[in-house]
């Protein structure tokens, strides 16, 4: 054989194996990049928790028992409240504007309302308190606490978002990180679409709503002797009697952050009644705002600082000094611009309920 041929064969042999062997090294680089995509793609759920199913509901709102199955492959945001909750209804502007926002996104918003007081499991109540707040989303009655538990919630109100997968990617107690939580929906939303092959929107603008910006205040205090366990507030020497109709006299010496009772109240475990003709109730306290969770028919007269209220401190549910209770809700006595300290008298007549005392 000719030198030039084997030359020419053996330069042949080397370019085939060479061409044999980039093809194999960049089939195998394809591989491994098709491989880091996915891992990068693919978000570690090793340590989430998926969202418990809803549980123990003793009623549907804006929508009906087939709600479990409306979930799948959707973004999940659970709101838990209790319609009389001052910190829940401040949350309420912002779920109802972000419902409205992106509900065709893939966004699912449930109200769990999960009661504090009795008079809150009726459904009727409920279903004035979501008229009166704007509520198009699902609310779910969950009114043993069931799905509470399943959540091992223990506060309100408490916001757990979850992906389309059901995995819970973010929680929150209580009001504020509104820009935190939207951010987080519409990551949640874009990973969504991406998995679907969905076109992503684009960056969107925040919802654009004022705070509720917080001071010091006088901390919640109880009219129920079960609820004021251990952070009893009562000024009066007489105190909680549990069940009995007592007899109040309000003591010549008053302490901020405490309340004081006259007339005869009845001592229920949740709340006390007004049971003599009249009665009062005298508060000091540090705050800007004052709300009281109340039911039963009664007409309020409305006192601050020895003085029948002014329309400039009065809350949105006092009209000339007064307030009638008809509802079994939250009313709002009190409100000024700066927390300061005051003292807040009511004058209620026979079939007044009083459950509580919030602050602003």
């Amino acid at each position: 054989m000719r030198s030039e041929i084997r030359t020419a064969i053996i330069m042949g042999t080397i370019i085939a194996g060479l061409v044999v062997g980039l093809g194999a090294y960049f089939s195998t680089l394809d591989q491994i990049q098709d491989f880091n995509a996915q891992d990068m793609s693919e978000i570690d759920n090793s340590h989430l928790k998926k969202a418990p199913e809803l549980v123990g509901i003793a009623g549907y709102i804006n929508t009906d028992s087939q709600l479990q199955e409306k979930l799948k492959d959707k973004v999940v945001l659970y709101d838990i409240w209790t319609y009389s909750c001052i910190n829940c209804q401040r949350t309420l502007p912002y779920i109802t504007a972000w419902d409205e926002k992106y509900s065709d996104q893939g966004l699912v918003i449930i109200g769990i309302h999960s009661p504090e007081f009795e008079f809150e499991k009726d459904i009727n109540n409920v279903k004035l308190a979501v008229e009166k707040f704007g509520i198009e989303y699902p609310v779910v009655l969950d009114n043993d606490k069931k799905t509470w538990d399943a959540f091992e919630n223990r506060y309100w109100p408490r916001k757990y978002l979850a992906d389309d997968e059901g995995y819970i990617r973010y929680d929150h107690i209580g009001e504020g990180a509104y820009d935190e939580t939207e951010r987080i929906i519409q990551e949640l939303l874009k990973e969504r679409a991406e998995r679907m092959g969905i076109k992503v929107a684009s960056a969107q603008p925040l919802v654009d709503i004022e705070q509720y910006k917080h001071g010091s205040r006088t901390p919640e205090l109880y009219f129920g002797y079960d609820f004021a366990f251990g952070r009893s507030q009562i000024g009066n020497p007489e105190g909680f009697r549990p069940g009995q109709e007592v007899t109040y006299t309000i003591p010549d010496k008053l302490h901020e952050n405490n309340f004081y009772m006259e007339g005869t109240w009845k001592n229920l475990d949740d709340r006390m009644i007004l049971t003599s003709e009249s009665g009062r109730i005298i508060l000091p306290y540090f705050a800007k705002e004052v709300n009281i969770v109340a039911s039963g028919e009664s007409e309020l007269e409305i006192l601050l600082d020895g003085k029948m209220i002014s329309e400039q401190h009065s809350g949105t549910d006092v009209n000339d000094g007064q307030t009638i209770i008809k509802e079994s809700t939250l009313y709002n006595l009190v409100s000024i611009e700066e927390s300061s300290s005051h003292v807040l008298e009511i004058q209620a007549k026979s079939g007044f309920e009083i459950y509580t005392f919030t602050f602003g």
